[in-house]
């Protein structure tokens, strides 16, 4: 079929300014005349020529409402930019972390690269026709568009008058897998509608050794369950857990994708993954049974994940630190050793002491996985981690939830190795915790999130905190006089990060305390959700002594808790009595 080319008049629409994790709002903001148009064409006219015309695009994500639309959008608008082909998962899913590893492994059937990728996914947040959408571009290393990209893309949307659209172009059916070729102004545009998975397990099964977990999971004495939260990584999960690995499909949980996420909130913590959470004996009622040794979840678009034990929870700092102690050893991809290790900087100083420990070079970095990605495009950073529950490595250029789960069974298959066939005990995922805490000390940590605080309120309050460290000694009056039995602060400042790959320099990257304990607080506003502000209170709590690392968090967070709300006047602020979400 031949197609036309139209050129729309639009004019701009205010706030869509991407942030590190793409544009988030409500589906009824994306739904309003030209805003996705807009931003779609402000992303082409932001990349050089030769990443559009011509070029090859990946077009998915997770599933959720108006995915379908925004597709066959973005698709006519690709063909009228000159675009040479589109690749699209079927079903329009493709995990974030799937989708990067498309671009940086896929090669097409005549040797064609993809040179970038518009994923379609808000992430954590909730999914439907009242609820969230996003969409973010990433580049041709698979990683997020850095912010000179982004800039650009903001700067556009506040100048854009009109965009090109092939309006005539029938709707592609991205149920079926095959090519659907079309001829326009430019010559041969091609949607490729491919398996979803193919690609992504591929890559898995040449970082792991898929036998050897295989083998734990045949065991009688491991069991496990698998809560895909009716995200895209049921797409995957079946596929490798089922399939590849012999897995029974009663360990999988929620495992079918929906636009709305069954209704859920498909962020894997204590608070949202509640089915999980019981099912492993973490919930406030005991449901029966005996709980699974092995839990996981992951969110919406499959880049975040939880790891769980038997009625034990690892906290996302101490999964990376525990992960990079273990992976020379428990993962093939690593034999040879790793490159480096990073962190973003509110994360728990958990995986500072493996590197001190191993010899490894380290890097604090702000939050945004783009910061990580930096560092491995420039061959000094192999295992990253933040307490947002996202952790991976350099395979690929995003975080990865399957990624860190498959990394937990293979050092559960390692630790395992001589138990499994015989009458041994297995080590659990408690054991080799506490084992770490008893090697490494232990980082007590929390996080406290206040979701759709008042913008304004929420900005009083962080410039408040900003005033009050211009005099350490009047802090710590007032830290005293809340709490005598806590170490004094050392320093206080706005954490500022200089690239050392790009020179670049990240300014008022958080808030943060620095106690002469080593205990931390950090204070953040966050730009993840869709309205509103969210601000984020990390209090890290540092345990050399291995006879005082088995207390309960809660206990002994509690000092530094009662300081944080109230050197920060959390309640005045906010007029929150208490989080929307503790982790």
């Amino acid at each position: 079929m031949v197609f036309k080319v139209s050129i729309v008049s639009t004019s701009p629409i205010d706030g869509q300014k991407p942030g590190t994790s793409g544009l988030r709002k409500k589906v009824k903001v994306f739904k309003q005349p030209n805003y996705l148009h807009n931003f779609v064409q402000a992303t082409f006219n932001a990349l050089t020529a030769e990443k559009v015309k011509g070029a090859t695009l990946v077009v998915s994500g997770d599933g959720r409402y108006f995915s379908n639309d925004a597709v066959q959008i973005i698709i006519k608008m690709a063909a009228a930019n000159g675009v040479r082909r589109v690749w699209v998962g079927k079903n329009t899913l493709l995990s974030t972390p799937a989708v990067s590893a498309v671009i940086r492994e896929r090669s097409g059937a005549d040797g064609s690269k993809a040179t970038g990728g518009f994923i379609l996914t808000a992430s954590h947040n909730p999914g439907g026709p009242t609820e969230d959408f996003g969409i973010k571009y990433n580049m041709e290393n698979g990683g997020p568009a850095p912010e000179s990209i982004t800039d650009k893309i903001y700067e556009n949307t506040k100048t854009i008058k009109e965009y090109p659209i092939a309006q005539d172009l029938p709707n592609v059916d991205i149920s079926a897998i095959g090519v659907t070729s079309f001829e326009g102004p430019e010559g041969k545009f091609d949607v490729e509608v491919f398996d979803s998975a193919d690609d992504y397990v591929k890559l898995m099964k040449s970082i792991f050794d898929f036998e050897s977990i295989r083998k734990l999971i045949s065991s009688p004495k491991f069991t496990f369950c698998y809560d895909a939260m009716h995200g895209v990584a049921g797409a995957y999960a079946h596929r490798i857990f089922v399939e590849e690995l012999g897995a029974q499909e009663s360990v999988l949980l929620n495992c079918i994708p929906k636009e709305d996420f069954g209704g859920g909130h498909p962020d894997p913590n204590l608070t949202y993954a509640k089915e999980l959470v019981a099912r492993m004996g973490l919930g406030k009622s005991d449901t029966g049974g005996e709980p699974p040794e092995f839990g996981a979840a992951a969110d919406g678009d499959a880049d975040r994940n939880m790891i769980l034990g038997k009625r034990f929870f690892v906290t996302p700092s101490d999964s990376v630190a525990i992960i990079a102690a273990n992976a020379t050893g428990a993962i093939p991809y690593f034999k040879s050793g790793l490159k480096g290790v990073a962190r973003s900087m509110p994360t728990s100083a958990a995986l500072d002491v493996v590197a001190k420990s191993l010899n490894l070079k380290f890097f604090e970095v702000p939050t945004g996985w783009k910061f990580f990605g930096n560092l491995m495009d420039g061959g000094m950073c192999s295992v990253c981690g933040e307490e947002s529950f996202g952790t991976g490595s350099d395979h690929i250029r995003e975080k990865d939830g399957i990624w860190a789960v498959l990394a937990w069974m293979s050092i559960l298959a390692h630790k395992n190795k001589g138990n499994i066939d015989g009458d041994g005990k297995l080590v659990t995922v408690e054991d080799i915790v506490r084992q770490h805490w008893a090697t490494y000390g232990r980082h007590y940590y929390t996080r406290y999130d206040y979701e759709n605080v008042d913008a304004g309120k929420a900005k009083e309050l962080m410039e408040h905190l900003v005033k009050l460290q211009s005099s350490i000694p009047e802090v710590n009056k007032i830290v005293k006089g809340i709490r005598s039995d806590v170490a004094n602060v050392a320093s206080a400042d706005e954490f500022e990060y200089k690239d050392p790959v790009d020179g670049s320099i990240s300014k008022h990257q958080g808030i943060r305390y620095l106690f002469e304990d080593g205990s931390r607080l950090v204070f953040r506003l966050s730009g993840t959700g869709s309205e509103g502000a969210t601000i984020r209170l990390y209090i890290e709590q540092y345990e050399k002594d291995a006879s005082k690392t088995g207390r309960e968090s809660s206990e002994a967070l509690s000092p530094l808790v009662d300081i944080a709300l109230k050197l920060s006047k959390m309640e005045e602020f906010t007029g929150r009595s208490a989080p929307t979400v503790i982790t």
